[in-house]
């Protein structure tokens, strides 16, 4: 039987992130910098999400019709919504074409996917304080969430592997997002706690719909959905909703007994900015993160086997562990969820066009016989040192390595790409790309006029920091 001290003491997880989200001054420069371009970068993906329908049609309120006072802003968008609803919306298009950034560890996901609620609330915030004649909050505020967001996914995820007991990550998200969203509610550290406990009391969705035989769309707004859900709990717990103080450890019923195999969570280091400093950037291709070394050296291939789809005998992919356990696909795939999560056929896109897009997951290019063709000649093997390298700390390589050979006898060279565009080791190459596509991406929605207005202050870091959060968010309505 429990005593009361015992009942009283709370999960020391809870209050390890309630503390940092409080009282962590993030004083990094690189953190900030990056997290500028995290901002652009995931702003551009949502924008170009925009293009498709599967996407739109989710997209707006729930009850069609809704007018929302001082409500939030959808980029891209004429949306005007509640706090909750934008922060799905804004999450599903960020997470639409799985192209803003990643993080790669025992656990994976896209800490960039918090920017639903993020965005959603420092909207609802600043118009609700300027409405008080108060201050808006600034970018730079939310620069400074951000940072916390994908430090506190993403330090989760080095040690508790979601994955293998069947949950998705996008459970991090929701903590991640209810707990820096609080804050931003003007929640102190009884609030942050007692939302975080209700956050991970909610479960967490299987990762059913991103394996097969099911893998389907709601991989796309699984993450808006969580961190919608952190929004409406931060909302909740903001009124004095309680919280749950062994959420995690209460023996028989915490979290960690029914659905972690009764291993303790833990975090492994200090909560600082590590994260966001080592953040991955998709530069090239959107394309699931543990294929995109893969994807490099297919087009690197493509020269050289443009043409010679018949003389081909066998094509082999050396990769990691992980990418074998999540992407390893053979026979039919289903749709274009199915398709980007397929490291063949991934591969086989690079090997025959030269360059990876994405309606090149949709019917009308998986139609191609030639990718079957292409898929059906590839063997995957694991490199154990790549798998080493991927979850040494002090590399995290996504490595793989493709050779096509021929029926001659002949072969290509063996195309080893340990770290992709947008690692760390290769962000100074990666940054001017990262602001291509970003304009690129805008392009496809704004106007010439608008367009400029919106890359006139997205840039310079100072200009940008320094600006109101309703101001920034009203330049991208449509």
């Amino acid at each position: 039987m429990q005593t009361t001290s015992e009942q009283n003491k709370t999960d020391v997880l809870l209050e390890e992130i309630a503390d940092y989200v409080l009282n962590k001054d993030i004083t990094s420069t690189e953190a900030y910098n990056t997290a500028h371009y995290v901002l652009l970068d995931t702003l551009g993906c949502g924008v170009l999400a925009l293009n498709y329908p599967e996407c739109t049609k989710l997209l707006g309120p729930i009850v069609p019709g809704t007018v929302v006072p001082k409500g939030v802003r959808v980029p891209g968008t004429s949306h005007v919504l509640d706090p909750v609803q934008g922060a799905f919306n804004i999450g599903a298009i960020i997470r639409w074409l799985d192209y803003n950034d990643t993080w790669l560890a025992a656990e994976w996901g896209h800490p960039s996917d918090n920017l639903g609620g993020i965005l959603a609330v420092a909207d609802y915030v600043s118009q609700e304080r300027l409405a008080k004649g108060q201050a808006p909050l600034k970018v730079q505020d939310v620069l400074e969430m951000m940072i916390k967001a994908h430090e506190i996914q993403g330090v989760l995820a080095l040690e508790n592997s979601l994955n293998r007991v069947g949950l998705d990550h996008v459970l991090y998200v929701k903590i991640a997002t209810t707990a820096v969203v609080t804050k931003m509610l003007g929640g102190g550290r009884d609030e942050i706690v007692n939302a975080l406990s209700n956050a991970w009391l909610d479960n967490s969705s299987l990762r059913t719909y991103r394996h097969a035989p099911n893998t389907g769309s709601r991989k796309s707004w699984a993450a808006g959905d969580a961190t919608s859900r952190g929004v409406r709990l931060a909302m909740m717990a903001i009124k004095g909703e309680m919280g749950y103080q062994t959420a995690l450890s209460a023996p028989g019923w915490g979290f960690q007994d029914v659905l972690f195999n009764k291993q303790e969570l833990k975090i492994k280091q200090p909560l600082d900015s590590y994260v966001m400093e080592n953040v991955l950037f998709k530069v090239s291709y959107p394309a699931e993160f543990h294929a995109q070394t893969a994807a490099e050296a297919a087009v690197q291939l493509y020269p050289e086997v443009k043409g010679r789809w018949d003389e081909i005998d066998q094509i082999t992919i050396s990769t990691h562990e992980s990418a074998i356990r999540i992407i390893d696909k053979k026979g039919p795939l289903h749709n274009p969820a199915d398709r980007d999560h397929c490291l063949q056929y991934i591969t086989a896109i690079g090997l025959l066009n030269g360059n990876i897009v994405a309606e090149d997951y949709e019917d009308e290019a998986a139609a191609n016989p030639l990718v079957d063709k292409l898929r059906d000649k590839m063997v995957v093997t694991e490199n154990k040192a790549y798998t080493e390298d991927y979850l040494d700390p002090e590399k995290r390589s996504i490595a793989n390595a493709v050779q096509v050979h021929f029926k001659d006898g002949t072969s290509t060279e063996s195309v080893a790409c340990e770290y992709p565009l947008g690692h760390r080791f290769r962000r100074e190459e990666a940054i001017p790309k990262v602001l291509e596509k970003y304009a690129a991406n805008l392009a496809t929605q704004y106007s010439r006029k608008q367009l400029e207005q919106i890359e006139a202050v997205s840039y310079k870091y100072e200009t940008l920091a320094d600006m109101n959060v309703n101001e920034f968010m009203e330049l991208f309505v449509k």
